[in-house]
């Protein structure tokens, strides 16, 4: 997303909790020709959200755009969440968009001008899927984030969407491809496979096609959407 939306002519804020990841993407966006600057932070964190708006605008010279792409994974039968994976999964998945929609709105408001809000959600947040409950609640929650802060902003110039990603093949979803296999016996490689297997367009989805959509979501042909979670999946999920 940082790339294509550098290639696009945005300059790049990048927040994240380890810092050698985000020096990476940022010195790549300035390969691109465009400003780049990062800043270690805590999604879960409310200080630590709003610290990150403020360092973007003073570092870049403006704000114009929040993505809220902070997101993990949980495997697991719903009989055996711990108390522990729950809050750990909400204070990122749910905490970390609203924080993230709250700092953003305020500096839009303060700025005295239009923004864009565009939320991580997830065809697990249009259907429930067996084994990654309380994961599909978290991005059912986004959903509706998403749609009441595109209400609530909107007289503001502000819009709020989501993208809705399927099967993307990313260390998240190795990860999740174990965990399925630690579970259930199955193959390593066969819950990705099944999945993959069950999309129209019959291949995994890549980065770049999430990126894609995010371009759109971010520039001046979506300015007329808001409140809208969108799903781009290849055909796995129908809405």
């Amino acid at each position: 997303m940082a790339l294509r939306l550098a290639k696009d002519g945005a300059h790049i804020a990048i927040v994240d909790v380890e810092d050698e990841n985000a020096r990476a993407v940022a010195d790549e966006v300035r390969k691109l020709g465009r400003k780049s600057i990062t800043f270690n932070a805590d999604v879960t964190n409310r200080d630590d959200v709003y610290a990150a708006i403020d360092h973007a605008e003073k570092s870049l010279g403006g704000f114009d755009v929040m993505i809220n792409n902070a997101g993990i994974a949980q495997v697991q039968p719903i009989a055996d969440v711990t108390p522990d994976e729950v809050e750990q999964i909400l204070k990122v998945n749910v905490q970390g968009v609203l924080w993230g929609i709250q700092a953003a709105a305020k500096k839009f408001q303060e700025r005295k001008h239009k923004g864009k809000i565009i939320n991580a959600a997830s065809v697990a947040g249009h259907d429930g899927f067996a084994m990654l409950g309380v994961y599909s609640a978290t991005k059912f929650a986004v959903r509706a984030l998403t749609q009441v802060a595109a209400q609530e902003y909107a007289s503001d110039g502000i819009t709020v969407n989501a993208y809705c990603p399927g099967i993307v093949g990313t260390d998240m979803w190795e990860e999740i491809d174990q965990r399925f296999a630690d579970l259930t016996g199955a193959a390593v490689g066969a819950t990705y496979k099944k999945y993959v297997e069950g999309i129209a367009l019959g291949r995994a989805q890549t980065p770049e096609d999430v990126a894609a959509f995010v371009s759109f979501l971010a520039g001046p042909d979506s300015d007329y959407m808001t409140g809208q979670s969108s799903i781009i999946d290849g055909g796995l999920v129908y809405r």
